[in-house]
């Protein structure tokens, strides 16, 4: 029997034409557009080798995601159906400011995977409501302007120099460039009805309450996982925790034995490992609720060579057979905990997840860094090795003013949900002082 979507619903589905999976070759440099304030202008590159010095001049000095190594890097191997954009904002002839723009082919029915219930339901509504989250997943895609980066968690979007420009002149103008960004983008044959603006701390309230007054609608999504270092050893960080989880690391430690070897894997040993690390990577991206991002199968090997020593990949090996691997980021003081991958068959008896946690944890301790970044997912699991949950808040906004009054409720019905218990391992102590 056939089903017709809910009109709203239509307004939500694909906008965008053909030609999005790719590169589009077109000039670096597209605008150059006066902003509302005086003497404010905005500049959107297609590469960042075009934005190059201004870019330079005007991204933090204290985040890597948000300068060019990493972005260059990232550009020679994006994720699937992703193009990347770059907007330097100038007041006069000065760099003043920049934000990441990435432009993502999302499909839902591919994105959210829900897994099978473990038993038929007896509730007629449950079922039903399963049924249409499926139906309607099959029909909502489009290009989706990005405000941010899809592969990390955190304040990566856009950064503005405090004493050049405040942040109060600086919201609208990003507003109005997005505007700019979409009207460039359609000319490449590229629609982007719906505009996200990814990860804003609620600590700050002012870009939250500026993008609401634009028509966007504000959610959460999972918490990022995050997690403070006061500890100079991690012989310290063991004896800070609780019985309980002291002798759930030890025991996690004995599982793996000398079963497994362990060694940080240097450009060659990441090149020759490539695929085998794609293999695994994939492995668990598949079994994720909710996944937008499919990696370049040459990312790992991309970064490695760009950024020998921020970006450091640890391997797990039998008989020089990897089969798990973890990666992280020095990001100035702060390790940032990046993608992973394992052979699910071997996880449950060499606990191969919870090992590479601690492992993240001693490589943070040893570099001396004062804070990690264990992202989202695994929310419970991350806990126990003390990461605590971290709110972020996304704002959607559809271009077509009937369809975004519908935005909110269509997030509901597709972002991921996680029933979690938060774990508490470190003394009480610990958390009191």
């Amino acid at each position: 029997m056939s089903t017709t979507i809910p009109h709203p619903l239509r307004f939500l589905c694909r906008e965008a034409a053909q030609n999005t999976t790719g590169m589009i070759s077109q000039p670096a440099l597209k605008t150059a557009a006066a902003a509302t304030t005086a003497n404010v202008t905005f500049r959107f590159y297609r590469s960042i080798a075009a934005a190059a010095r201004d870019w330079d001049a005007a991204a933090p000095t204290d985040n890597l995601f948000l300068q060019r190594n990493y972005l260059h890097a990232l550009e020679q191997h994006p994720p699937e159906g992703m193009q990347m954009g770059y907007l330097v904002f100038y007041k006069g002839e000065v760099p003043a400011g920049v934000a990441i723009c990435q432009m993502q082919y999302f499909q839902a029915s591919q994105s959210i995977k829900e897994e099978e219930p473990t038993e038929k339901t007896t509730c007629f509504f449950t079922g039903l409501a399963r049924w249409f989250k499926r139906k309607i997943a099959t029909q909502v895609s489009a290009d989706i302007l990005i405000v941010g980066n899809m592969l990390f968690t955190g304040e990566n979007a856009w950064y503005v120099r405090p004493e050049i420009l405040s942040e109060t002149e600086f919201l609208p103008l990003l507003e109005n460039s997005l505007g700019e960004v979409g009207k460039i983008m359609e000319q490449e044959g590229v629609r982007l009805p719906v505009i996200l603006l990814k990860d804003i701390c609620p600590k700050n309230p002012t870009p939250g309450t500026f993008a609401r007054t634009q028509g966007y609608t504000e959610f959460d999504i999972q918490p990022s996982m995050e997690m403070e270092l006061p500890f100079h050893t991690f012989e310290e960080y063991l004896g800070a925790m609780s019985t309980k989880y002291r002798t759930r690391a030890k025991r996690a430690f004995k599982k793996m034995g000398d079963a497994v070897q362990k060694r940080e894997m240097n450009v060659a040993e990441v090149q020759r490992y490539s695929a085998n690390m794609f293999s695994l990577y994939q492995k668990i991206a598949d079994t994720a609720g909710f996944n937008m991002v499919q990696l370049h199968p040459d990312y790992f090997t991309g970064l490695k060579r760009q950024m020998p020593e921020q970006f450091r990949v640890f391997g797990f090996f039998q008989e020089e057979q990897l089969i798990a691997f973890f990666t992280t980021f020095d990001n100035y003081g702060a390790l940032d905990a990046h993608f992973i991958g394992y052979e699910p068959a071997l996880n449950h008896d060499l606990q191969l997840y919870q090992n590479m946690l601690y492992d993240i944890v001693r490589v943070g301790i040893d570099m001396g860094c004062r804070h990690i970044n264990f992202a989202r997912t695994a929310l419970e699991i991350k806990s126990t090795v003390g990461a605590v949950p971290v709110a972020y808040c996304c704002y959607v906004r559809h271009q077509n003013s009937f369809a975004n009054q519908f935005a909110g409720k269509l997030v509901d019905c597709f972002k991921p949900v996680e029933t979690w218990v938060q774990r508490h391992p470190f003394k009480e102590e610990l958390h009191t002082a």
